[in-house]
């Protein structure tokens, strides 16, 4: 099965009409020749147009892939989130009853004003501010104007920590006035919107 290389310089001289008795070689010559041509028709005319479709199938196999893989994550951990969203809902029901209610924030002035002077403090201001709306809740400001000393300040803050509604401190201003150092400070309190207490 030698494969003659000299049988290839008789090919111009071949009869198309007697390719039966051809010499081998010519004829795998001739066989190839006509396999490419006929699979550059073929990819050109058929498989070059769907190339960019499957490029396509291929990045949305990956992006459903990439999908499936987070919702079966999701899946495999249902009764954990189910329990974490549980316990989220107490806490946040919890919180809830946290802030004052419209009927309650009167009162809470007198709270603050009670661990105010349980802590030694003299108030010579306390007012309340506009309302500032917000999306699930109201921000209730109070204006608070105090004197004493540094430890006295730090056990009303403590006390106003320690209060049953939230109740946070803002922009605090220490200065000395007549010889007796002097807080000014925002004290906040929010009251939840749409809500049942």
């Amino acid at each position: 099965m030698n494969f003659d290389f000299n049988k290839l310089k008789e090919i111009n001289e071949l009869d198309f009409e007697q390719v039966a008795i051809w010499p081998r070689e010519i004829k795998i010559v001739v066989g190839l020749v006509c396999a490419l041509i006929v699979s550059g028709v073929c990819y050109y005319a058929i498989i070059s147009s769907k190339i960019p479709l499957l490029a396509s199938a291929n990045n949305e196999e990956v992006q459903l892939r990439q999908t499936f893989e987070a919702k079966y994550r999701v899946a495999v951990n249902l009764k954990a989130y189910e329990e974490q969203l549980s316990r989220i809902k107490k806490d946040f029901s919890s919180m809830l009853k946290s802030l004052p209610t419209s009927n309650e924030t009167p009162g809470l002035l007198d709270d603050v004003t009670f661990v105010g002077t349980d802590a030694g403090l003299s108030f010579k201001l306390l007012n309340w501010q506009n309302e500032i709306p917000k999306e699930f809740y109201t921000e209730l400001p109070i204006q608070l104007e105090v004197s004493g000393n540094y430890h006295e300040f730090g056990q009303f803050a403590s006390n106003v920590a320690n209060l049953p509604r939230i109740v946070t401190l803002h922009d605090f201003d220490i200065s000395m006035k007549d010889e007796q150092l002097m807080l000014r400070m925002q004290a906040k309190t929010y009251r939840a919107e749409n809500t049942e207490q």
